[in-house]
């Protein structure tokens, strides 16, 4: 199978796919043939990928949703099933965060992290896996965060929530596998994205210490984290699951 048909018939929801990782999976889902539902917050955001998709000849879907609300993300799951019939693969991509130190938290921003970067992604698991149990096929990504591996100054919530999204991966993996479905984690270091340009704002010292601190001395590009989400979900990955693969610069090693 050549790489540019390796998804060739399957369909595929990505969330957050309205900018940055997100978009990139999308749009390297779509060149190796799969359908792909664009979840995003953002109407908007989700109906211009859709757009530049379509203009390519590709197939997609847009869907706006809240990855925090349950109830949205099955919503989000019955639409793209009642479009496309199935659903052969999910990246649940959607995160967020603000930078600070963890003693200027609150109880709300603590709410607002782990709903969106932890139980957004079991809420879109949930909706997702009795779907796939019944087809007996399943590849499941989720983006995760060095932050969850090593931790992160400045982001005590969001690394510890990345951390449970990793822990998460691997209960999951192990309930899933004689089912015929493969559950992993990429974790992205530094990426050139929306995101970061939103969490560096008023720290671009720190950030400039830590770009300094990347063994390959750069921050990472959206592609380059799409790449190894890609891999995940195509044939290659058949023999892989439970696994966490770090896509950092080398800024850590572990």
């Amino acid at each position: 199978m050549s790489s540019n048909d390796r998804f060739q018939g399957k369909t595929a929801i990505v969330t957050g796919a309205g900018s940055g990782v997100g978009r990139a999976i999308a749009l390297g889902l779509v060149s190796g043939g799969a359908n792909v539902v664009i979840a995003d917050l953002s109407p908007e955001r989700a109906e211009g990928v859709v757009k530049e998709i379509k203009a390519g000849g590709g197939s997609a879907l847009a869907v706006s949703v809240d990855v925090a609300d349950a109830s949205a993300v099955r919503d989000m799951v019955a639409k793209s099933i009642a479009h496309f019939g199935k659903i052969d693969i999910l990246i649940s991509n959607a995160g967020w965060d603000k930078v600070m130190p963890f003693v200027e938290t609150d109880e709300t921003l603590w709410d607002r992290v782990i709903d969106i970067n932890y139980r957004g992604h079991v809420a879109c698991a949930h909706a997702t896996v009795p779907h796939m149990i019944e087809a007996g096929y399943g590849k499941i990504v989720f983006i995760a965060s060095d932050a969850g591996r090593v931790g992160s100054s400045g982001e005590a919530i969001y690394s510890g929530a990345k951390g449970a999204v990793i822990a998460f991966s691997k209960a999951l993996a192990r309930e899933t596998a004689r089912k015929g479905i493969n559950v992993n984690c990429v974790a992205p270091g530094l990426t050139d994205t929306p995101m970061l340009a939103n969490v560096s704002e008023g720290n671009e010292k720190l950030m400039g210490a830590i770009i300094r601190s990347i063994p390959l001395g750069r921050v990472g590009t959206p592609t380059e984290v799409a790449n190894a989400a890609l891999f995940m979900v195509s044939p290659e990955a058949d023999y892989i699951t439970g696994q966490t693969l770090s896509v950092n610069g080398g800024l850590s090693m572990i």
